[in-house]
């Protein structure tokens, strides 16, 4: 039986860092989709369903910026962006976009395919330890499914990447338990910061979730900020346990 390759496009208006990608991320086992620019590469992932986008930012007729938009609004397929730009603050936009993680020029190919094998490994990262047989956890008016990994608040799914799905239920799974932003960075994304703007990836899928889940995100009450130390979620008292 054939085994089932995972599809990677590959997106960049520079053909030498295509064909170094393609031939490298071949190598290893993925099948290799490429698209030149911001048009293209919409009308390719369409054609195509890739598995992960590797999506450059500064391109002709529609930028990386653009295409993660547009993304979105139909998929939650995983996008790790390169960008060459100095600007703390330009990395950041495309995670407040909705891409997954960031790498930045010059990269190391080695790097950037460590990268891909940690976000496509994404669904095996986080435990079952702390989630009910059930699989399905109430907190309010949010209901967490991690068999179906889907959310609802109320009656409404709420629509999350796989990286935030991840991120919520590290922090459910073991809640009232504070997180470093390292601590987070190496449990979901599975790598260490070596520079402290790489925790910033950590910071921006959490106010992702809380703008998604928060009845006022400004003053969260389910992802609460731990001074000092990091994140976690408010402690969840399960039926039975409310006596001590």
């Amino acid at each position: 039986m054939e085994t089932h390759k995972e599809k990677i496009l590959v997106v960049d208006d520079e053909a030498s860092i295509r064909r170094i990608l393609e031939t490298r991320l071949s190598m290893i086992g993925y099948e290799v989709v490429t698209a030149a620019d911001g048009e293209e590469a919409l009308n390719t992932f369409r054609d195509t369903e890739p598995d992960l986008v590797v999506l450059d930012v500064m391109m002709p007729k529609l930028d990386g910026y653009g295409v993660c938009q547009e993304l979105r609004k139909e998929s939650d397929i995983p996008i790790i962006m390169l960008t060459a730009l100095g600007d703390v603050a330009d990395r950041i936009t495309g995670l407040e976009l909705g891409a997954d993680d960031y790498v930045v020029k010059p990269f190391s190919p080695k790097e950037l395919e460590a990268r891909i094998r940690s976000v496509l490994r994404r669904f095996d990262k986080v435990g079952s330890a702390g989630i009910p047989s059930s699989g399905v956890i109430h907190v309010g008016s949010i209901k967490i499914d991690t068999n179906k990994r889907q959310v609802y608040k109320g009656d409404e799914r709420i629509r999350l990447t796989g990286m935030e799905f991840s991120l919520l239920e590290l922090l459910v799974r073991r809640s009232g338990e504070p997180f470093s932003r390292s601590e987070i960075l190496q449990e979901v994304w599975g790598y260490t910061p070596e520079r402290h703007v790489d925790t910033r990836v950590v910071d921006v899928h959490i106010s992702r979730l809380r703008a998604k889940l928060e009845d006022d995100p400004s003053n969260p009450e389910l992802i609460l900020t731990a001074r000092g130390t990091g994140y976690l979620f408010q402690r969840i008292i399960e039926p039975g346990d409310e006596k001590y």
